[in-house]
């Protein structure tokens, strides 16, 4: 692909992994995932906000050469994640003029990490802005959404958004911007699902932090942009602040068909009393659906069996799963019974 022009003067830059179907060792991929980069050319200065994923280095490094980008004064680290941070030495290598704009806990982070030597780092203050000639880069502090260094970058000319992570979706996919809705609501839902729903109160924080600037593209560094923000604002203001639905989760297995017997009576049971029920067999479950599911539901109801009188480990990792994706909410608890009796 070629570098992709936003405004007169900014581009995307970033690479799209299409075939990419794990990710962190522990979340699915069904559609892939993109990896953001934008260069900002100044009258004076230009900027690369966050780069890619190591394993693409090369194309974000040749995206910068179609441009003919012979100087970079600035890379802002808007989060340490390396699929975001990773090319950051080797930008450094090709542009060694270049300083790397940093909150001062993604500074230590990054030379943890990246070992990128100390004096490569400019740090700055919640609201710091920094001058490119005629554009301005505004930072705003984010921190846990969803790792502690976090920050977002503010075009204030352009009114262009760069939040990294926050509003972001695993989605491959040519357009620069959302053009199937439902195919992005459902695919940032995953994405808040899985990554950001246990920060929900931290969600909120900055949701609200960020509510009076005026905004005109959202540009995360996954999936498309949203060239109509208010949809991807109001969808997370849905999910972080919504009072749970009458809805419940039913995540089971069932070794003799016993335990599904039982899920069987009880979704019966509970649609003639008119609660929702989503029904989910681990066995062949897409956890990033269940995971969906947790974000709306009031009830989960865990069907067990049991194995040496204890529940099965897939269970017991489901518990954890809600707990730690629900973190604050009330613990789920189970209910015995022995399929291997049935």
């Amino acid at each position: 692909m070629q570098p992709r022009e936003i405004r007169p003067q900014v581009y995307w830059v970033g690479a799209i992994d299409w075939d990419r179907r794990l990710f962190d060792a522990l979340i699915p991929l069904p559609d892939g995932t993109s990896y953001n980069s934008y260069l900002i050319k100044g009258s004076e200065k230009t900027a690369l906000i966050d780069t890619v994923d190591p394993t693409m280095q090369d194309v974000l490094i040749n995206h910068l050469n179609q441009l003919g980008v012979d100087n970079i004064d600035y890379v802002v680290a808007n989060h340490a994640e390396q699929d975001h941070s990773g090319a950051i030495p080797q930008v450094l290598e090709k542009y060694p003029q270049a300083k790397v704009i940093a909150t001062p806990k993604c500074k230590g982070m990054l030379i943890d990490l990246l070992m990128i030597p100390e004096g490569k780092f400019i740090t700055v203050n919640d609201k710091e802005t920094i001058s490119l000639g005629d554009r301005t880069l505004e930072f705003i502090y984010a921190p846990w959404v969803h790792w502690p260094e976090t920050m977002l970058t503010y075009l204030r000319e352009d009114k262009i958004l760069f939040p990294c992570d926050f509003f972001g979706s695993h989605l491959a996919t040519t357009d620069l911007y959302v053009t199937d809705e439902g195919q992005a609501y459902e695919a940032a839902k995953r994405y808040y699902a899985e990554i950001m729903m246990p920060f929900r109160t931290n969600i909120q924080k900055n949701l609200e932090k960020i509510k009076d600037y005026v905004i005109d593209i959202i540009a995360p560094s996954h999936g498309p942009m949203y060239d109509r923000p208010e949809f991807i604002l109001k969808a997370y203001h849905s999910w972080a602040f919504d009072e749970p639905k009458n809805i419940v989760v039913l995540p089971y297995i069932s070794m003799h068909g016993s335990t599904r017997k039982m899920v069987e009576y009880l979704v019966g049971a509970l649609t003639q009393r008119g609660v929702t029920v989503k029904k989910f067999d681990l066995t062949v479950t897409d956890i990033g659906k269940l995971a969906m599911a947790l974000v709306d539901t009031a009830t989960v109801v865990i069907g067990t069996p049991t194995v040496l009188d204890e529940c099965p480990e897939t269970q017991t990792e489901v518990c954890f799963y809600y707990r730690f994706l629900r973190l604050g909410r009330q613990d789920c608890g189970t209910t015995r019974r022995d399929d291997s009796k049935s």
